[in-house]
């Protein structure tokens, strides 16, 4: 079965401009995500996709693959269909551009599914959480699933909510035993060529999230628990972050 990871990047960042370029310890931000993807296993082929000369160039620069995409995509997985057509693959990963510290064991958990079931179309993960002021956090988003593993939803709001117990949270956590969403997919290439093409839904268009437009078309999303931790660079803040982590690896 061909594996390819694709990695989105965009120059034009509202909250970051230029955050696929920045140095972290020596390496570009997305030449580090780039080499941690290369090191999953059963990834046959990397490529970053963007709409920046400027990213494409650097990429090449360090020896990577780069396609480059038009520059009016509304979504990243609209960027993404648009490469998945031109390449032969069975399964498309994406991982996010701004996944410096990705595992790449949580890729090989994220695929294990799609590779022993052909029924699965799309893929991701999920983590526990385990404090209060994540679960309370808009910017992390929940999800719960079924007792097979399948998506039922993912919100920015607190699931499940707990109606019936203390509204101490921090005692009750445990109990409620929420899990954030893992920002990373696989796709079945078929599937992902099709994904653009559905209408966008209100769900996702209420909550701003696009892994809800496959739930409320009827499909399926299987979500496998990992207990790797990954670090995102949303701000310039977290870049503090993610140096310390390198450092200590």
């Amino acid at each position: 079965m061909n594996v390819t990871a694709i990695i989105p990047a965009r120059y034009a960042s509202t909250r970051f401009p230029g955050k696929p370029l920045v140095d972290i310890l020596g390496k570009s931000m997305i030449q580090r995500v780039y080499e941690r993807v290369s090191g999953a296993p059963g990834i046959d082929r990397v490529l970053v996709a963007t709409d920046d000369r400027r990213i494409f160039d650097a990429v090449r620069a360090f020896g990577g693959d780069a396609e480059m995409t038009r520059d009016d995509h509304p979504t990243g997985t609209d960027r993404l269909a648009e490469v998945a057509a031109r390449i032969d693959a069975d399964l498309v990963v994406n991982v996010q551009g701004d996944e410096p510290l990705i595992d790449p064991l949580m890729i090989e958990a994220a695929l294990a599914p799609l590779r022993d079931d052909a029924t699965i179309v799309m893929g991701t993960l999920k983590t526990p959480i385990s404090t209060v002021d994540e679960f309370l956090n808009p910017n992390v988003v929940k999800v719960v699933t079924d007792r097979r593993g399948f998506a039922l939803y993912f919100s920015r709001a607190p699931i499940p909510h707990p109606r019936d117990l203390s509204t101490d949270l921090e005692s009750v956590l445990p109990q409620i035993a929420p899990y954030k969403h893992v920002g990373l997919y696989v796709y079945r290439r078929d599937f992902l060529l099709q994904y653009p093409r559905l209408p966008a839904t209100p769900l996702e268009n209420l909550e701003k999230l696009e892994q809800l437009r496959a739930l409320e078309h009827g499909f399926r999303i299987r979500v496998e628990e990992t207990a790797l931790g990954t670090l995102g660079v949303d701000t310039p803040a977290d870049l503090d972050r993610v140096r310390l982590a390198l450092t200590q690896e």
